[in-house]
């Protein structure tokens, strides 16, 4: 049912934690399957993402792709951060079952919440940046399709 990545990431989770005085915090949850995801970022002057901690609280799969956009993030710059998708969150993990699809979308939430954050700290607006809901529901989902 899941791949090896997604395995390896559930149970060898990266970048767990929290980063105190982040420059940016965001949490997302979706009310319908309990999950719950806060993702801290670390960004330099330069806007390069130096460091990336996450906390869930969710099932395996919500953990593996938390773990993941950590994964694809750190480096970045904001902008690139801003442009990872939660297709690129499931194709890093070799894919995910139809029904674990809304973890891949908490996690690129997540990670527009906690940039909205560091653009309203810093009073920056970061292009194509929207404001982040922060309850994410089963029927606003992109179509589920098998990776």
């Amino acid at each position: 049912m899941y791949t090896e990545k997604v395995m390896d990431h559930f149970q060898n989770p990266r970048n767990v934690g929290e980063i105190e005085n982040a420059s940016g915090v965001g949490t997302v949850g979706n009310a319908k399957c309990g999950d719950i995801m806060r993702i801290y970022l670390d960004i330099d002057d330069n806007g390069i993402i130096q460091d990336v901690k996450f906390k869930t609280f969710g099932c395996g799969a919500a953990v593996a792709t938390s773990s993941m956009a950590t994964e694809l993030v750190k480096g970045k710059s904001v902008q690139e951060a801003l442009n990872i998708t939660n297709k690129a969150v499931m194709e890093a993990l070799d894919g995910l079952p139809p029904v674990k699809v809304h973890c891949s979308l908490l996690a690129e939430e997540a990670i527009h919440a906690a940039l909205w954050d560091y653009a309203e700290k810093n009073g920056l607006v970061i292009e194509g940046l929207e404001k982040p809901k922060s309850d994410i529901h089963e029927d606003e989902e992109a179509p589920e399709e098998e990776y």
